[in-house]
């Protein structure tokens, strides 16, 4: 499996130049290819191939008076900008016909040199490299100084140069890993996320909400004002949004790095773990939405995900619509539970307990039913997924004969005419 490594790097200033030159080679390249293939669409012109269109764009190009200084920065980066456009549009057209899982994805957008956040890509034709003092060589730029905080497990296929929106410098590796099984265990458990608390076990373990956006509002509230007190254009309210961008910065580190330590706990100290999937996108748009982008569930389950594949254990996906809350985890009994009352008090059997850890249990038990039955998790999206027609599955059924010679189409259930 790929996996990926990010480190701080620190660019000199010259390399900073370097870098914001690759940045914006690689913007006009994707925008150029962009503004060719909408205009061959909006002229009812064929769609113009990635071979042809790396001819004109790049090849052509630098031919010119206008792109000359496409030259200047390695030919991989402008060749992984134009695969970025071709992802783009291929993301674009599987969203319309309904291969892509997820939200609709609308048409490829042009690139602004005013996104404060820029990537470049290198792969192994660029050449890069570690030397062995440790410092990372990209070609046309030099070598760049990383902090290390940790070894790769084997040699990158690929690295990604990013700057945040707080300017900051980060490179990226793919590296290929294989699975790395912990010893066999015999516990499991259940886990209810929540706002109240960030998850409850099914054991009664509860897990506070760190509420790090929370906690740095008033300082963001301050920045944010001293902001919105500066000229436009001005060089100190560029100072003021990379200090509201690094506050911001802070609180996205902080929240990813208790997402890594408790993640890594619970795959550590449990065979298989059974967790509600939540309509994140859907609970964003309540008015809950801060606290729910606050918790960062997404990013949690993302990871307990790829950790469980690269150590051996099993994660369970409960269906979003499995009534943990409104169910007695003793009897089985169903009934409602306003959001007000935080005790489940069952009223068919003597069972009271804590409305989560209630929830928690029913998704343990939920994910071992599942597991034992030997079903598939709940698809990503909820509910039953539409089936494939045969025109998308690419097996266009054949005809068959019907009592009489006649030509009858499979599936149909009247005669032919």
């Amino acid at each position: 499996m790929q996996l990926r490594y990010s480190f701080r790097v620190y660019p000199t200033p010259g390399q900073r130049r370097a870098l914001a030159r690759a940045f914006g080679c690689a913007r006009v390249v994707f925008n150029d290819a962009l503004r060719l293939r909408n205009d061959s669409y909006e002229n009812g012109l064929p769609f113009v191939t990635d071979a042809e269109l790396s001819v004109r764009v790049i090849t052509q190009a630098k031919k010119t008076p206008q792109r000359a200084w496409l030259a200047e920065v390695s030919a991989v980066v402008l060749q992984q900008a134009l695969a970025d456009c071709t992802t783009a549009f291929r993301n674009w057209f599987d969203s319309l016909s309904g291969r892509r899982k997820g939200p609709r994805l609308g048409s490829p957008r042009f690139r602004s040199r005013k996104d404060h956040r820029q990537a470049i890509r290198f792969t192994k034709n660029a050449r890069f490299a570690i030397t062995p003092d440790g410092r990372l060589r990209l070609p046309k730029i030099g070598d760049v100084a990383v902090r290390w905080s940790r070894s790769l497990p084997s040699e990158p296929s690929s690295v990604t140069v990013i700057k945040d929106a707080a300017d900051r410098y980060f490179a990226s590796f793919v590296v290929e890993t294989t699975p790395r099984p912990l010893p066999g265990i015999n516990t499991d458990t259940g886990i209810d996320l929540g706002l109240g608390h960030f998850a409850v076990l099914s054991d009664g373990t509860k897990i506070d909400s760190a509420r790090f956006l929370r906690r740095a509002e008033k300082k963001l509230k301050r920045l944010q004002k001293a902001l919105s007190r500066k000229q436009k254009g001005s060089n100190n309210r560029a100072k003021a949004r990379t200090q509201v961008a690094h506050q911001h910065a802070k609180v996205a580190d902080a929240r990813r790095e208790f997402c890594h330590q408790l993640s890594t706990t619970l795959i550590r100290d449990n065979q298989a773990i059974y967790v509600e999937h939540l309509a994140v996108a859907g609970l964003a748009r309540t008015m809950l939405a801060k606290s729910v982008h606050d918790a960062g569930w997404s990013m949690f389950i993302a990871m307990l995900t790829y950790k469980a594949a690269l150590y051996g254990r099993t994660i369970i996906k409960v269906d979003r619509w499995f009534a943990s809350t409104r169910t007695c985890s003793d009897c089985g009994h169903v009934q409602d539970m306003p959001l007000g009352v935080r005790v489940f008090d069952c009223r068919r059997c003597p069972l009271v307990v804590d409305r989560d850890v209630n929830a928690a249990i029913n998704i343990r038990d939920e994910g071992r039913r599942i597991v034992a039955a030997g079903r598939k998790p709940a698809p990503e999206m909820g509910g039953k997924r539409r089936l494939k027609t045969p025109v998308e599955t690419g097996k266009t059924p054949k005809p068959t004969r019907g009592r009489r010679g006649t030509v009858v189409e499979a599936g149909s259930h009247g005669s032919a005419a």
